[in-house]
This record gives C-alpha cells, sequence and structure tokens, in this order.
C-alpha cells in the first residue's frame, strides 16, 4: 500500500492547495460573464483535492473532507436543470438570465445573476465527475 511521507511535497501542497481553492472560487464567481467558470473551477478544485489525495493519502484527506463525490452529481444536474427550467416560469427561453443589484452590509453594492447558479450546478457536476472517476482509477490499482 501507498503511504506518502514526503515533507516538502506535503508542506508545498497545503500552500498551493488553498491558492487552488481560493482561484477555483474567483473563477467561479467572475466565470458567469467571462473566461472560467463553473467548469474550469471544477477542474481547478479536482485539481487541489487530488493533489490533496496523491500528498497525505486516500484515509487523511477523507478525514479531513468527508464528502461523497458521486452525490455532487446529481446536485449539480438539478441545480443546472432548475436554473434552466425557471426561466419557464417567466415566459422567456431556456437557460435566459436575469440579475439584479443587492446591498450586502460589508461589500456593499453586489451583482448576483442566475447564471452564477448555473455555473455552480457546473461546478459541482464536474468536480463530483472528475474526482469520482480519478478515485476509482486509483482504487483499483
Amino acid at each position: 500500500m501507498y503511504k506518502p511521507n514526503d515533507l516538502i511535497l506535503r508542506t508545498t501542497t497545503t500552500l498551493i492547495a488553498f491558492i487552488l481553492f481560493g482561484f477555483a472560487i474567483y473563477l467561479l464567481l467572475a466565470g458567469h460573464n467571462a473566461p472560467g467558470g463553473g467548469f474550469v473551477g471544477g477542474l481547478v478544485t479536482s485539481g487541489a483535492i487530488l493533489l490533496m489525495y496523491m500528498s497525505y493519502g486516500i484515509e487523511a484527506v477523507d478525514k479531513v473532507l468527508p464528502i461523497n463525490y458521486r452525490s455532487l452529481i446529481p446536485v449539480g444536474l438539478l441545480i443546472a436543470l432548475f436554473t434552466g427550467i425557471g426561466s419557464f416560469i417567466f415566459q422567456v427561453p431556456f437557460l435566459s438570465q436575469t440579475y439584479g443589484y443587492f446591498h450586502v452590509p460589508v461589500f456593499g453594492e453586489i451583482e448576483l445573476a442566475t447564471a452564477m447558479i448555473f455555473d455552480l450546478g457546473v461546478f459541482l457536476t464536474v468536480l463530483g465527475v472528475t474526482v469520482t472517476i480519478i478515485l476509482s482509477i486509483a482504487n483499483d490499482q
């Protein structure tokens, strides 16, 4: 059984994983009207999680992140689907988006769009699929 014991790899992974998680959140929030979004954010998050799995081992990461990645797939698909179907309520084409400006006490005036909710569904689906596939390949070895 593979048991990682590389101090340099673990130390740099801790730093790099937090940077990748922060960048993935930026891509998710900025990407609904720019390059990036849920798909690329999900891939970057998957890369960070898989780097943690390689550095610390499956058991250690499962204790810290007790996530069933297979359950993220249908949740993400349902979020994306209901975002698209929600446009039918207002009698506009499928996946039409709308946005509004809201005042948040700490951040001030921010824009929220329905495309961001769709991106969240794509993000969860990509994260679930990618990590599930790679972990299932790793468990077969």
